[in-house]
Parts: C-alpha cells; structure tokens; sequence
C-alpha cells in the first residue's frame, strides 16, 4: 500500500506519532512463526540488464543480463505482446552464457524460449538485437536506431526468466554521452539507471533516447512529459498549440475519470513514424513532423486513443487480456469491441473538451463519417461485434471472406449507448458515467465480459439494457441507430452512390489485399466484402496468390503496383492456389458504391431533444 503524504505541522506530528506507535509494538511482539508455504517458497531471482548503443552502429544494440540466486537450469523467454507478434526473436544473435565458474549453455526450446544452464544460479547473458529494416514509414512501436536516436527496450529487447514475472530488474543504459532518455521506468538517482517493479513493466516500458526535444506540464500536480525525437531535417510546427492540445487531453481525461492512474507520464512521440502502443504510464507515437505543420488533428487523434487506453484497455481490461508476461500467443478476447470501439469514441470527445484539432468541424459529421464506414463494410453489420473481437488478431479468413472492424463497431455502439444513457435518465447521466463504473469494477485483476458492461450500463441508466445487448453485440446485423438517434432529434439519411475520383471519374474496386508473415513466405489474397468484384469471381481469403495477369506475385508491392495499374474496363486473371490445386479467376475490373450518410433534423423534435442534441454536439 502507498502512504498518503499529507502537509502541514499537525499532520506531520502525527504521522510521526504513529510511526513511533508501530515501531515500538512491533518491537513488544513476538516474530509470527512462519507458515510451511513460506518457507518452501524460493526467493526471486536477482536481475540486472545493460543495454549498450553504439551511434555508430546503426543496424543494433547489444544487451547483458546478469542473473544472481537463480536454478542451476532456468529458462528465458521473449515476451509475445498480445496486440501483435512481429516475432522479434527473429532479430536476435550471438546468446552466450557465461556461468560463475566458466561458460554455460544455451539450449533454444522454441523460437521464442531458451533453457539456460549455469552452476550456482549465477549467470551473465549476452544477445545482440538487430533493428527491423524499415518500411516507407516506420512503426513507432517497433525498435529503430539512428545516429541521432533510438527506440529501444520493451518486448524486442529483453528475455525474463519463465516462473520469475514478479521479479524487479534494474536496468542500466550505455548510450552516446549526448542523448536524453525517456521511459516509463522508474528512474533512480543515477541518470541512466532505471528500475521496474516486474517483468511487466519491463518490457511495457519502452525507452526513447537521443537528440529529445521535451516539454512538461502537470495535472492535478501528476507531472507529464512530451518527448520528441525530431528528424535531422524536421519542419517546424506550432510546439506551444501542439502541447496545448496534449495536456488539455490529459487535463480532461483525468478530470472525467477523478483521478490519474499513474505517478507520471511519458508521450514517447517520432517523428518520421505512424501509429502508436498504450502503455501503463507511456505512449509511443509517431507523429511527422511535416504533418503535425500541415495540420495536427491526425497525430493527435492517434495519441489520445493510445492515452486513453491507459484506462481503457490497460486497467479497464476484458477477459482474456490482463495477466502475467508470456511468451504464448495470448489476447484473444470478446471484449474488444469495448476496449477498441469506446477509445475511439473518446479520442473525438476529449479533443472536442480540450479545444484541441479535430479531423472533423463537427460532432454532427464525425458521427455521419463513423455511419458512413459502419454501413458500408458489410462485415461491420453481417459478424456479431463479440465474434469480431475475438477474430481480431486471430489471422485473415477467421469469418470468411469478411474484415469486421470492432473498432468501428465499438464506437456505434458507444454512441448509441451514450443516447440510450442520456434519454433513460432525463439527461442526468451520460456514457462518462459508465466509464467511471467500469473503472471501478474491472480495473483491477478480474477482466470484464460483454455482460458485465451490460449490468454497468443497466445499473448507470436505470433501464433494461439486455435487449441492446443481446441483439447488437452478442448478434448480428445492422444496429437501428434511428431507434437512438431520436433522442438528439435526429436520423441518419443512408444512400449508396457510385465511388467517384474528384475529377468524376469512376474508382476500381481494389477492395482485395494481400499479405505473407514474412519475405521469404508466399503471399494470401484478403478479401473484406463477399461481393466485390473479386468475391463475385470467385476469390477467397487465405487463396495462395500465385500471379496476377501472368505475372509472378511475390512481395506484396509488386501486388499493389501490379493490381493499380488496372482501370475500369480491364480484365484480371488471378491464380491462387486453393488446397493444392491452381484456380484461375478472371475478373472484369469495375466500379463500386460507397456509402454516404447524412444526420436529418426530425420536423417534430421535441425541446428536450434540442436542449440535449445541443450539449451532445459540444461533446459533453
């Protein structure tokens, strides 16, 4: 448990006194004899780790863990992080042991697991991690290495041993005299010395370092702070509007939940990077500088969804995440469209609070755009959102030849449970009451399930919510939002109008992708809608892609070059192979609809539906 530290003299004087009370019984009693379960249980290993990076030596970094009161066999693992698997073990090299009288031994079990051997339990390993090659556009969760920076640490750097989760490690940085570090770790007295309490919070701790630019702010005296890595040739943007938006953010979220969950915070944010990771008490980001000059609301919405996840998804987490680090494929969960759908909801309202960019000029049109995506991929309204979740991170084909989006789902249903909230309690509550009610009872070890938010929302609203549930999450098909929408005076005005490029020309249906897990694997068509062009010709997500119009398609971009020169009139032959045997598909390339929706004020909306479609639209 962590003290309360209170101020003024009073107080002081009795904290004190009670100090001084403890100490003197506890002093006065006799030692508790201790119980045969305590005295079996061995104690935790002892864990050090170095982490060196040569500026110089950009293709990777070396790491040292030094083990102390450990078996004299154990095992180490690479911990799989349950969103993806970028199979970091596939960059590591050169693991030796060196034992307390001599050399060990390091036998690879699995790709991802070692059994280590060493007399006494005393052992330093060494590894070396080779950075990714980068694509066009780096992923800011993935590691890089510049001579001017790095991302470093989390999953693709350390090994823990299996059983010792609970462990805290120190971890010492040797990096270039010249760079900063940021991180999630907790800092000791020595700059470039870090600890973490487990396992956990090792590898959930990921470390950007090098030429920084920081700025920090604080919220209800909790201390944040911004740290960017910029390019060499980095655009000037707007830093003050940028940090205005970010802490204004925080400021809400904060405000609408009572309080921070963390003791401080690090925005981890790339520039020259896409996409973004939750962390307990971090996020990392990228965020193009080129961008964030042209117009920041992009960036930002990619980092309050990540900062959001610090309660929805981290604390607030549904069965099947949560848990100790493993090295096993884990995450699988139906509770994604919850954890997923609602950030997204927020991500728009909290930037709307704070007076922050938004992509959209109006709640009104982000909410016809977030309708506008829901009706026109089929697999949004054809797979239950909970089946959507759980085939999430499950691999192309799970539901067929369908791409179910339970973030987009999630947010539908956040919005019109935010509606049914609102018009059931004559407006004294909204949906940040049911957040504040799920972080109350599942932010701690138990995950909740789809039920569980439906007893929230039933307790938060006064009102039978099994209904909504039983149809729109657990079931299929496409949600009655005009059933909700009334209760703000509006409906949704759905039409379908053929897919046209700004100069009115029609657009080829290109709704087909395809994928492979790595170079040297063959490449799987995916498809996301049944009846498109290349469902209709008979195509098949999983079908090996053999070659399209003749020619050998062996990396994904010779697919997307190949696959966009075709123009509308054109005829693609596609072979795959299905099973073992080669199909051929021809497919007359065409055109196909999109989906355009519109919020129509109802001629007969009552005052209370205007008064609350007027505080809804400013996100409160």
């Amino acid at each position: 448990m962590t003290p309360t530290i209170e101020r003024g003299g009073a107080v002081q004087a009795r904290v004190a006194w009670t100090v001084c009370s403890c100490l003197l019984a506890l002093l006065t009693m006799a030692p508790p004899a201790r119980s045969q379960s305590a005295r079996r249980a061995a104690p935790l290993p002892v864990v050090s780790y170095t982490l060196r990076v040569d500026s110089a030596d950009t293709t990777g970094f070396t790491m040292e863990m030094r083990v102390r009161s450990a078996p004299d066999t154990f095992r180490l693992a690479m911990v799989r992080h349950p969103e993806y698997d970028d199979r970091f073990w596939r960059t590591m090299s050169d693991l030796r042991v060196e034992g307390r009288d001599g050399p060990g031994s390091a036998t690879r079990v699995d790709s991802a697991l070692w059994s280590i051997s060493a007399r006494g339990g005393q052992a330093t390993i060494r590894w070396r991690v080779g950075v990714p090659a980068e694509g066009e556009v780096r992923a800011s969760w993935r590691p890089f290495l510049r001579r001017t920076g790095a991302l470093v640490g989390g999953p693709h750097s350390f090994l823990y041993i299996v059983g010792a989760e609970r462990a805290p490690a120190n971890v010492a940085l040797e990096l270039p005299s010249s760079w900063e570090i940021a991180t999630g770790l907790t800092p000791t007295t020595d700059p470039r010395r870090f600890r973490a309490d487990d396992v956990e919070m090792l590898v959930d701790s990921p470390i950007l370092t090098g030429n920084l630019r920081s700025w920090w702010f604080a919220v209800d005296d909790t201390p944040h702070r911004v740290a960017y890595w910029p390019l060499p040739n980095a655009t000037p943007f707007d830093t003050a509007l940028f940090l205005r938006a970010v802490s204004g953010i925080a400021r809400e979220a904060i405000a609408m939940f009572g309080g921070a969950p963390y003791h401080d915070y690090t925005f981890l944010v790339q520039d020259g990077a896409y996409g973004g990771l939750e962390h307990a008490n971090s996020v990392t980001g990228g965020a193009e500088s080129r961008r964030l000059a042209a117009g920041m609301a992009n960036d930002l919405e990619n980092l309050t969804h990540e900062y959001f996840h610090t309660w929805n998804l981290v604390r607030i987490h549904p069965v099947g995440r949560g848990g100790p680090p493993t090295y096993v494929p884990n995450g699988a969960t139906r509770g994604l469209w919850f954890s997923e759908g609602l950030t997204i909801f927020y991500t728009d309202l909290l930037a709307r609070r704070a007076g922050a960019p938004t992509r959209d000029s109006t709640r009104r049109a982000h909410v016809e755009r977030l309708l506008a995506r829901y009706f026109f991929d089929p697999g949004d309204t054809a797979i239950a959102p909970e089946r959507a979740s759980l085939a999430e991170y499950a691999g192309p084909g799970t539901v067929g030849d369908y791409d179910p989006s339970p973030h987009t789902q999630g947010e539908v249903i956040g919005t019109m449970l935010d509606l049914l909230i609102r018009e059931a309690t004559g407006d004294r509550r909204t949906i940040d009451d049911l957040m504040r009610v799920m972080m109350q009872r599942f932010s701690g070890d138990s995950g909740f399930t789809s039920r569980g938010v439906e007893r929230a929302v039933a307790d938060v609203c006064g009102c039978n919510a099994t209904p909504f549930f039983a149809r729109w999450v657990r079931g299929a098909g496409a949600i009655d939002v005009n059933r909700y929408l009334r209760a703000i005076g509006y409906r949704a005005d759905v039409t379908h109008v053929p897919a046209m490029t700004a100069e009115g020309a029609p657009v080829p249906d290109f709704r087909l992708f395809a994928s492979s897990d790595s170079p040297a694997e063959p490449l799987h068509l995916i498809l996301t809608d049944p009846r498109s062009i290349w469902g209709r010709a008979g195509l098949h997500t999983n079908d090996q892609l053999v070659a399209l119009n003749g020619q050998p398609m062996r990396e994904a971009g010779d697919f997307r070059r190949t696959l966009r020169a075709l123009r509308i009139g054109d005829t693609a032959r596609v072979a795959v192979l299905r099973r073992g045997q080669r199909v051929v598909a021809t497919v007359p390339i065409g055109g196909f609809d999109r989906v355009v929706v519109r919020l129509v004020e109802l001629p007969d909306a009552t005052p209370q539906q205007l008064a609350r479609r007027a505080r809804w639209a400013t996100g409160r």
